[in-house]
């Protein structure tokens, strides 16, 4: 919601022009529009697809929709509706995540078990709770929607954060089929140049990071803050398939003074020898990408790295990866667009805009951007109260931030203090990598 709107009386909203349109119209909007999107991400998929669970990390494509219906069912509708009866009964315990203030959960590695309920089940449930959801916003007066609004955005936020694992847990299930399956007919996209990788800087100081506004955020992105920051540059793109072949052709992957004592443990019980969705074939590298499989395209974006190997891979360089506050702080300087799931690629593309040597590109979208920052609280971080308290801050230990978006990430997801999180050794997710260093 714009920052200077306004609630009225009469189910009304006043936007900052003076325009009067409906508040409960506005919720409905956008709640129809991402629910509908987990539908368009799930049309390709044939009834088989949407069981399998490939590894504990992944969770079935009839899970993720299954269990973003629960959350509304368990957060809005069980609060907000009197005598509310739910679809089924069975489904607060099949289909909870990790809330454990709300109960009992089936366990997450034997989510690829439950063959019951079907998928026709759980769109049902889908249909059922959307139902209710816009019969209560539309009917609902203000003060129950303003109470409302508070959990229907996490919720609407929480569905597009599934929508991305969606995305990315049906690739690692599509790459174990030996027929290739591919998910969409996208094709490779030509650069226009590849950019000499160039160096931007920016002096030290005291910087604000975090966020501060009235629109939606995460309570992990707060409150906002200050840090001081030595001179730092950072590189004006990402890191290409190209450069990290030249780290694996000189022996990255068998140098341990370029690892982490457990990155390199990691390697060798893994046997890691390329990023995940590579394969050499006589020589030739081929990835796995859900347009099929295709030999690498040199200028895209290395993607699919642990943070183990973009550490090495930056080592190896003669650099580092960036902090997040150094992230934030470069981020301000450009706005946020880019190859993101709206554009329907499914993978990285190479950089398409004319480059400026003093402009940052790449800054959203693409890949993920693994910074050197370890995910803990904020200065006053506080979690929300009751079970939505556990939605972030139960996390923040053994995970490493990532920040910018990917081209599985929806463009209406995004900000410039999102602070995503995953294990160093997480190589699923579309991650890379933009390097930076310590200004000398």
């Amino acid at each position: 919601m714009n920052s200077k709107t306004k609630i009225t009386p009469s189910n009304k909203k006043v936007d900052s022009s003076g325009n009067i349109f409906s508040f409960s119209n506005s919720l409905i909007t956008n709640y129809k529009s991402v629910r509908n999107f987990s539908k368009k991400l799930s049309a390709p998929l044939q009834t088989e697809d949407f069981v399998i669970q490939s590894m504990p990390d992944v969770s079935p494509t009839k899970w993720h929709l299954a269990h973003t219906t629960w959350f509304f069912e368990t957060f809005i509708l069980e609060k907000f509706i009197k005598n509310y009866k739910p679809f089924n009964h069975h489904f607060k315990y099949l289909f909870n995540s990790y809330y454990m203030l709300v109960g009992e959960r089936f366990p997450r590695p034997q989510r690829g078990l439950l063959s019951r309920p079907t998928i026709k089940e759980v769109f049902e449930y889908r249909n059922f709770v959307d139902e209710k959801m816009l019969e209560l916003l539309e009917t609902g007066d203000d003060e129950i929607l303003i109470e409302i609004k508070k959990v229907l955005e996490i919720g609407i936020n929480h569905e597009q954060q599934h929508q991305e694992l969606i995305v990315t847990d049906i690739k690692n299930v599509f790459s174990l089929n030996p027929l290739r399956i591919k998910y969409s007919d996208g094709e490779n996209v030509i650069p226009k140049s590849i950019p000499e990788l160039k160096w931007i800087s920016f002096d030290e100081g005291i910087k604000e990071i975090g966020f501060n506004g009235d629109e939606f955020s995460f309570d992990n992105e707060s409150p906002r803050h200050r840090v001081f920051l030595e001179s730092f540059e950072i590189a004006n793109r990402l890191m290409t398939n190209s450069e990290y072949l030249e780290f694996i052709h000189n022996g990255g992957y068998n140098k341990p003074e370029l690892w982490l004592s457990e990155g390199w443990y990691t390697k060798e019980r893994e046997n890691w020898k390329a990023p995940l969705y590579w394969e050499n074939h006589k020589g030739d590298w081929k990835n796995f990408t859900l347009n099929g499989f295709k030999e690498v395209n040199p200028a895209e974006p290395i993607c699919h790295l642990s943070y183990y190997e973009a550490d090495a891979f930056a080592r190896w360089y003669g650099a580092k990866l960036a902090t997040e506050a150094e992230w934030e702080t470069a981020s301000e300087t450009v706005n946020i667009k880019g190859n993101f799931v709206e554009s329907g690629n499914f993978h990285p593309v190479p950089i398409q805009e004319e480059n400026n040597e003093n402009q940052l590109l790449q800054m959203f979208g693409d890949v993920w951007e693994w910074t050197s920052s370890p995910y803990v609280e904020y200065p006053g971080f506080k979690t929300l109260e009751g079970a939505l308290g556990e939605y972030n801050g139960k996390f923040m230990s053994n995970q490493m931030v990532l920040r910018g978006g990917s081209c599985a990430t929806s463009l209406w997801h995004i900000r410039k203090t999102y602070r995503n999180f995953f294990p160093p050794h997480s190589r699923w997710q579309f991650s890379g990598l933009r390097l930076a260093k310590i200004k000398s």
